[in-house]
């Protein structure tokens, strides 16, 4: 095997690459920190700075997850757990072993591999030690970005868990190889391996070990969320939401800290962020809208995905490459957060909609069985112009607000939510970001204020004891006053011009809801089932 070349701060004691098969020939870059990966991508023509510093790259004809390439290996130890379909598609030992010789070989010819040895996870007592080695440097310092960082000590004792292999510019052949494309993300859970190949997309990295995460912690009794989070120190709260619905918005509040903006667990400890940094869409970016995360895109050590560039200066509005345009940097960039990723139980937990159809109460509290069905339906709405083709709302449902990467049935998580909730005594929001007043072209957006008002009402308490009354087709509360918000907006038919519309609307919505559970209400109890909408005409 090759020598190491330019180590960074550590090799784990006794580290090889022999384990996996690999034995190159050229050099292996152990470790490295930011600074050297960063330069060496650009040495190596993998990216340029901007003119503030950032590594600016560009992931090719993939510019964002690839799903009908990814596959889960059909095996004896895991099959049973995992909910089988057109999300979870199964491939076979043969073709796997198959597809890991060819990536092996492809980096055994690599002049250069790079390793990074981290954690997924920021709880130490659960966290996932993992190796990802790439061809790029650049793809090193995405991981470097996205994973925890160990210390000194922490390196020198790692001992992987899980390792990436991940070779980006090599292409399947779908004929030979048994792929869906030139592409494939392979995961393995008996030989706990995860193979990369035919993409740059660097979310794929991340994602195929949070999807990990999401089979392990349920084995041990934790929920994995793909949620933010945020804390006051002793009042910890999550946020559970589809893009577009404000998740990252309404999280970021400077009276409370930041614990992660994209994936954690609820384990015995609490809630912790499964990542060490953000991936953040630069889409329309604005510095006086999100200060905190612009700020980083002109620091060193952040990696810019796809961004344009003006005179080395980034254009956020320019979409000629994507609208998928994305940011990585550690959590460290980020002022407001908490110093360990860590917040105690959940007192709150926020589901957070956009519903277009003007439908849904702008705050609504809802029992433990309501939440698991509400969570298993991740519901949101789609409008005009966020989408080719969408010419009128459209209901979108995802379950657990992230069913790609959910490889158990939605049910299990569910279950795990609700039963952490009645433990810990946590209280369960439905918050619509959307419309009022009438549907998307009738009605209006309900404003940021607004919401931010009723928000920060449940998360302080203030909601306790005031008058709530049941909406009667989707059972769940609906409080009759809150602070900073006229009363006559929290009842959403009081809103609407034509009650009759309302309530057609309303039963058109209800009959979606019903019609996407029924995937899974095999999966869930009776109590679950039984806070299904009930259409009224």
């Amino acid at each position: 095997m090759a020598t190491p070349a330019n180590e960074g701060p550590g090799v784990p004691t006794g580290a090889s690459l022999d384990v996996h098969g690999l034995s190159p020939s050229g050099n292996i870059h152990w470790n490295l920190g930011t600074t050297s990966l960063i330069n060496m991508a650009v040495e190596r023509n993998e990216g340029i700075l901007s003119a503030h510093g950032a590594l600016v790259t560009e992931t090719g004809e993939r510019t964002g997850r690839s799903p009908n390439d990814k596959f889960i290996v059909r095996e004896d130890s895991s099959a049973q757990h995992i909910n089988w379909g057109d999300v979870n598609i199964d491939t076979d030992k043969d073709t796997f072993e198959h597809l890991k010789a060819k990536v092996i070989d492809y980096l055994n010819s690599q002049g250069d591999l790079f390793i990074q040895d981290l954690f997924c996870g920021s709880d130490k007592d659960v966290q996932l030690p993992i190796r990802v080695v790439s061809q790029n440097a650049w793809h090193a310092a995405f991981a470097r970005n996205m994973f925890v960082r160990p210390n000194s000590d922490e390196l020198a004792n790692h001992m992987h868990n899980f390792v990436v292999l991940h070779a980006p510019h090599l292409e399947a052949d779908p004929e030979v190889d048994g792929t869906n494309s030139s592409a494939f993300v392979v995961v393995n859970y008996a030989e706990k391996i995860v193979l990369i190949a035919g993409t740059r997309y660097a979310g794929e990295i991340k994602k195929s070990i949070f999807s990990v995460m999401n089979y392990n912690l349920p084995l041990l009794g934790m929920l994995p969320m793909h949620c933010s989070a945020n804390t006051t120190g002793e009042n910890t709260a999550i946020f559970f939401g589809l893009s577009g619905t404000g998740k990252t918005t309404l999280s970021a509040d400077p009276k409370r800290e930041l614990i992660g903006d994209d994936e954690h667990g609820w384990g015995p400890n609490g809630v912790f962020n499964f990542e060490g940094g953000c991936y953040a869409k630069l889409i329309n970016l604005k510095r006086e809208d999100e200060p905190a995360i612009f700020a980083t895109t002109e620091m060193f050590g952040s990696v810019l995905e796809n961004v344009v560039l003006n005179d080395g200066v980034p254009d956020f509005f320019d979409t000629t490459k994507t609208e998928n345009t994305r940011g990585s940097y550690p959590i460290e960039f980020i002022d407001n957060r908490t110093e360990n990723s860590m917040g105690g139980h959940p007192q709150n937990v926020i589901f957070l909609t956009c519903d277009a159809f003007g439908v849904l109460p702008p705050i609504s509290k809802l029992t433990s069985a309501q939440a698991a069905y509400h969570f298993i339906s991740g519901y949101t709405a789609k409008v005009a112009g966020t989408e080719i083709g969408i010419k009128e709302p459209q209901a979108t449902f995802s379950a657990c607000f992230g069913e790609p990467f959910m490889p158990m049935h939605p049910g299990k998580y569910a279950h795990l939510l609700s039963e952490k909730m009645e433990s810990h005594g946590s209280n369960c929001w439905l918050i619509n970001t959307g419309w009022s007043g009438g549907e998307y072209g009738v009605g209006k957006r309900m404003k940021i204020p607004y919401t931010r008002a009723m928000l920060n009402a449940a998360l302080d308490g203030e909601l306790t004891d005031v008058e709530y009354v049941l909406d009667k087709r989707f059972g769940f509360k609906v409080p009759t006053s809150c602070p900073g918000v006229p009363s006559e907006l929290l009842i959403p038919k009081n809103t609407w011009d034509d009650g009759d519309k309302y309530e057609a609307k309303a039963d058109m919505l209800a009959n979606m809801f019903n019609q996407n559970f029924t995937r899974y209400k095999d999966g869930v109890g009776d109590d679950v089932n039984a806070a299904s909408p009930q259409p009224l005409n």
